[in-house]
């Protein structure tokens, strides 16, 4: 039997997915339980809901008995990007070069304790880059897979300078793969009932700068060059950095777009973040809901288009476009 699930159900889903705390998932987890319809065909989706709401529930107790810590780091910015390794790999020494924050680099394995987010910035916007614990058979923190599988990216990061760096990315892989995460190379279409998350990854070599990593630079592309995205940089010396904040970007999968209001000229300083293959309806509903049902048309300034060219709602918007709505 199809579920022939309401418009409110899909509002609340919506809602889930841009929550940035755990009362807000908490309250559109329950809206959707309540829009759902109620026959067997929804009993399965109905009691992973139930499950999710406990779930949630018990995470909202837990972080209030240890204050600071949550099992989620709330997401800022244009996305999320999630920094996973093996120990020594140099997680947060790049984390630190990407976003000019002091972080603390240790000799020393298992020196990331707590997932530790920073903002680094790229252009006219900031994203989020979260440096967690090793990833790795030895030892994992059980929380670690929970936060991965919540963000837009995953870096999956290799130490270069280690002899031995195609057993230790092996080994993470691995571990993820066990905790039902899959790491691929494109941006997966989002699946809310999915058991085994995919998420679009970025292998990124580290310590590059060290004798013989340049090298072992080389082993690393040749066996994975056909499953990731690649870069190799070092955060001691700075090379490729630059590159790789325009890389992550590009990654991510993401657009800015300027609003202009009639009348008025254009906010150039804080762009609206969408995903890419957007459209002027998708941006109007980012300003507020209330203009997206109520758009007539917008006009359109950026890449080639003639200055206030007039665009319909399904428009897709690009890269930089400055988008003027008239409702």
């Amino acid at each position: 039997m199809p579920a022939n699930l309401s418009p409110e159900y899909y509002r609340a889903e919506e809602e889930y997915r841009k929550a940035a705390t755990p009362h807000q998932r908490l309250d559109a987890l329950k809206k959707m339980l309540s829009a759902i319809p109620k026959h067997k065909g929804t009993e399965k989706m109905q009691a992973d809901l139930k499950k999710r709401i406990a779930a949630q529930r018990e995470e909202i107790q837990h972080s209030g008995r240890k204050k600071g810590f949550s099992y989620r780091v709330e997401k800022e910015g244009g996305g999320q990007v999630v920094l996973a390794g093996g120990p020594n790999s140099g997680k947060s020494q790049l984390a630190a070069g990407l976003s000019c924050t002091p972080v603390e680099v240790a000799p020393y394995p298992y020196s990331t304790r707590m997932p530790h987010p920073v903002m680094m910035t790229y252009e006219d916007i900031q994203i989020q880059l979260v440096d967690v614990p090793p990833v790795c058979s030895e030892h994992m923190e059980y929380w670690v897979p929970t936060i991965i599988r919540s963000a837009d990216l995953v870096v999956l990061v290799a130490d270069l300078s280690a002899d031995d760096v195609l057993e230790k990315l092996e080994d993470c892989i691995q571990v993820l793969t066990d905790a039902k995460i899959d790491l691929v190379a494109y941006k997966p279409k989002e699946d809310f009932w999915a058991s085994v998350a995919k998420k679009c990854t970025r292998l990124v070599g580290t310590k590059l700068d060290v004798a013989g990593a340049r090298d072992n630079w080389e082993v690393v592309r040749e066996l994975y060059v056909k499953k990731f995205s690649m870069s190799a940089v070092s955060a001691q010396t700075g090379e490729a950095i630059d590159r790789l904040r325009e890389e992550i970007f590009l990654t991510l999968n993401i657009i800015r777009v300027y609003s202009k209001p009639p009348g008025k000229d254009a906010d150039m300083h804080q762009p609206f973040v969408l995903g890419r293959g957007s459209t002027v309806f998708d941006f109007a509903n980012t300003v507020h809901r209330d203009f997206a049902e109520r758009l007539k048309f917008a006009r359109l300034w950026g890449h080639g288009k003639f200055e206030g060219q007039r665009v319909n709602r399904d428009y897709v918007l690009k890269d930089k476009d400055v988008v003027e709505l008239h409702l």
